[in-house]
Parts: structure tokens; C-alpha cells; sequence
């Protein structure tokens, strides 16, 4: 397979745990990067705690952020496409406000949550940047939301079918997120092959989650982490190991570098 385009998943993906990019994953990039395979970033994570992974990298391509529903240019970190999402927000606060369930609004001026918590203070930590709003969302004002995630604590809940006529929902293990109808990170990929002329047949796409499935299953090459469910791993073509145990690295190190030996 000739490969032009890798695009990553961070979290369960490229990172570690304790939100750290190894020797190995980052000298593996480095000799993509060499090779002439442009590399991306495409994650769930709101740009300001994407970007600075992304410097570290010394990335020069677009960041895709939220599943999609936001797309950065790598060099001035302005966004250059965002797609939000309409949603009828006194239901949803109507619906969570007694209930013990967080509620993070994604908008495009910031972080809308209402709590804080360990998780929350670890994305202030990387991105220096602060929720604009922590409280009861009821008073809060806010516009332009990309992305909705609500975390219930628990795999399974009544609320996320009650917005799947409005939105394309993504069930997670403690909760679910909301992004605007066709959007995903693959729907953004596509935006950017047109952009760069490359095809999917010459794209790498690796992650670990259900926002990932769509970009896994369509690309040239999907290959889903050893830390995936059993449902992402059916969806994609290939599976390497754990995140822990530098899957990314081995991938690359065996399926996509080009030996110069003689």
C-alpha cells in the first residue's frame, strides 16, 4: 500500500495514559514525517488541548478536533471549518439539571461545563485554558456548540436516543456526545483529501474508540488499537497492540516505513 496520509487518534491512541506521547510513537512519526507521509491529528479533544501535541510533534498539517466538527490550521491554529450543532438546549437542560450527569458544551469560544471535574482539570492543565463557565447551564450564554458530551457514568442511557433525530450521537461507556448531523472525523478527512488531492485508498487511519469507526472502516487502512472494544476492532482492517505498549510505533514501524537499506 502506498501511503500518503496517516491520520491519528490521540487519547487510547497516540498518548499514553498519563497523556504523554512515547519515544517510540514520536520517533515512529518523525520517520513518516521523513518518508513524505503527511501526518494528522484527529481526536475528539477541543483544539486548545490538542495543539500543544501538535507542537510537540513540530506538525505543520490541520488539526481535526471534536470528531470533526471543527478543523484548525496547523500553523495559526485558526479554525478554518466548523459545523455546529442545533440542538434545543432548554430540553436538554430541562432533562439534566436534577440529574447527577455532567454536561460539557463544547462551543466555539470555549469550554461550557456544569462541573468541574478531575478530567476537566487536567484539559485546563494542558491547555492553559480555563472553562468560560462553570455552573447551572440553565444561566449560562453561550453559541455556535460543536460538540455536546454528556457523561452519565454509565454505558447505557435514556437520554441519548432522545436527541438522535437532531444529532448523530456517540455512545461511550460513561456517556454519549452530540455533533451536528454528518459530521464525524471522517467527513472531515474527506475535506482535507480534497484539499490535498490524496485519495482514500492512500490513507492510514489509527484509533481506539466509536468516534473512530467511520474514519477505521473507510479509509484505505483502518487500524484500531489493541485497547479498542470488540466492536471497533471488527470495524477496522488491522489491529496492533495496546496504546501502552506503543501500538501506533509498531504499526508504523512494520507496515508503512520503507527500508533504504541496499
Amino acid at each position: 500500500m502506498d501511503v500518503r496520509a496517516m491520520f491519528i487518534d490521540m487519547d487510547g491512541t497516540l498518548l499514553t495514559t498519563s497523556n504523554e506521547i512515547s519515544k517510540r510513537n514520536r520517533e515512529a512519526i518523525y520517520s513518516l514525517i521523513n518518508q513524505g507521509v503527511k501526518v494528522f491529528l484527529a481526536t475528539g479533544r477541543q483544539y486548545e488541548i490538542t495543539a500543544p501535541y501538535h507542537r510537540s510533534l513540530s506538525l505543520k498539517t490541520p488539526m481535526i478536533c471534536l470528531n470533526g466538527a471543527s478543523i484548525h490550521d496547523g500553523r495559526t491554529g485558526k479554525a478554518i471549518q466548523t459545523k455546529p450543532v442545533v440542538l434545543d438546549n432548554k430540553r436538554l437542560h430541562h432533562l439534566t439539571s436534577d440529574d447527577s450527569c455532567n454536561v460539557i458544551i463544547h462551543a466555539a469560544d470555549g469550554l461550557y461545563c456544569k462541573r468541574s471535574n478531575a478530567e476537566i482539570d487536567e484539559w485546563t492543565r494542558e491547555g492553559q485554558i480555563p472553562p468560560r463557565y462553570i455552573g447551572d447551564l440553565r444561566k449560562a450564554t453561550y453559541q455556535d456548540v460543536l460538540k455536546y458530551s454528556i457523561r452519565t457514568e454509565k454505558k447505557s442511557s435514556d437520554y441519548s436516543t432522545l436527541f438522535s433525530d437532531a444529532t448523530d450521537v456517540i455512545n461511550w461507556d460513561d456517556g454519549f456526545e452530540m455533533v451536528a448531523r454528518g459530521v464525524s472525523k471522517w467527513s472531515a478527512i474527506q475535506t482535507l483529501l480534497r484539499a490535498y488531492r490524496i485519495s482514500p485508498k492512500e490513507v492510514v487511519t489509527m484509533g481506539d474508540g466509536p468516534n473512530d469507526v467511520q474514519m477505521l472502516s473507510r479509509a484505505g487502512k483502518g487500524v484500531a488499537m489493541g485497547n479498542a472494544s470488540t466492536f471497533v476492532k471488527a470495524k477496522a482492517d488491522f489491529v496492533t497492540s495496546h496504546h501502552e505498549e506503543d501500538g501506533l510505533a509498531e504499526f508504523i514501524e512494520q507496515h508503512v516505513i520503507r527500508s533504504f537499506a541496499v
